[in-house]
């Protein structure tokens, strides 16, 4: 099928089931942008395959009129990637909490990020368990009052960036739940980039963890507290657009423009420049004192798992004498039983 003929629309990714998650539920908003995304990709409905794990954001795959595998706790990155390295034709996409795969999940997560592999991950990040009720997940915010924190947990959390960057990850981006049009385009963007893509959905719970990340979202306060990166774009936010961020020495810095500094002082965001060091920078920046990023924050060019295992089996075929079972079973020692 030629991407002329294919002409979607957001409703005929949406399946016959009912989306069974809580009302106001930031997941709702995330499956909103997901199909408007994929319409907007013009690929072929039955090249896409979502997989997840377990957890309110792990029902995806019944909501959405696609392909699809629900799997067991943890091990949505190990499914996915078995997906796509037997099919790499498939469009795959993994769709994971903050629990499922930073916690039990978290081997398979970073080793999916370090292969490489051409899967895309949208990880829903809502600092909490919600399906199992309220305990505290590995992005909890030190202090948080939890069912299982009744004190309030002692732990440091997660940085998603950090841990994605450190595991040589390529692609890195942060939206969140009430943005549906960013949403859309970092999907998107993700979708088209050829290896692991982690997209960090800031999501809200509204039982659990209700207003987690309230200040980026709260109309009267979002455009001081995020600021939205663009490829080639000057880092420049604030509700009058008055703000800017700069290297001083080795750390960034936010400055404000006027009294000497200008847009030409301000960092330009580069996503592509294989710079970790920045972009960690930048996924770890926190309110307050400093944004939070949102957009592409890294998206950086190489080779993928699967692409580099098809290539090895085409070489080691034409390379092998061994072409079929019966040379297969004549090579190496053999006898004949009398």
């Amino acid at each position: 099928m030629n991407e002329e003929n294919i002409d979607y629309s957001p409703n005929d990714f949406k399946s016959d089931q009912e989306v069974r998650w809580c009302p106001g539920c930031g997941d709702h908003a995330v499956l909103a942008a997901v199909t408007r995304a994929l319409a907007e990709l013009k690929i072929p409905k039955e090249k896409f395959a979502f997989i997840s794990g377990i957890g309110c954001s792990s029902r995806f795959p019944y909501y959405i009129n696609t392909y699809g595998f629900h799997g067991i706790h943890g091990r949505a990155s190990a499914l996915a990637t078995g997906v796509k390295i037997a099919n790499p034709d498939l469009n795959v996409w993994q769709i994971t909490g903050d629990g499922d795969a930073m916690a039990i999940g978290g081997n398979h997560f970073i080793h999916a990020i370090r292969r490489n592999i051409d899967i895309n991950i949208i990880l829903f990040n809502n600092q909490i368990y919600g399906l199992t009720k309220g305990q505290y997940s590995p992005t909890s915010m030190r202090g948080a009052v939890t069912k299982t924190s009744p004190f309030g947990t002692i732990e440091e959390p997660f940085s998603v960036g950090e841990l994605v960057i450190g595991a040589k990850g390529k692609f890195f981006a942060r939206t969140i739940d009430s943005n549906v049009q960013l949403s859309t385009e970092v999907y998107k963007m993700a979708a088209l980039h050829e290896g692991t893509s982690v997209v960090e959905t800031l999501q809200n719970c509204v039982i659990f963890n209700d207003g987690v990340h309230k200040e980026l979202t709260d109309r009267e306060t979002r455009d001081e507290t995020t600021i939205v990166l663009k490829q080639g774009e000057p880092m420049i936010f604030g509700k009058n657009r008055d703000k800017g961020l700069k290297l001083d020495g080795l750390k960034l810095k936010v400055v404000r423009l006027g009294n000497g500094i200008t847009e030409k002082d301000i960092l330009v965001h580069d996503c592509e420049e294989n710079n970790p060091g920045i972009h960690t920078m930048l996924a770890n920046m926190r309110y307050p004192g400093y944004p939070v990023a949102l957009g592409v924050i890294r998206c950086v060019s190489a080779p993928t798992y699967d692409m580099s295992v098809k290539s090895q089996i085409v070489k080691v075929q034409k390379d092998s004498k061994i072409k079929n079972m019966d040379s297969l079973l004549r090579t190496g020692s053999t006898w004949e039983s009398k």
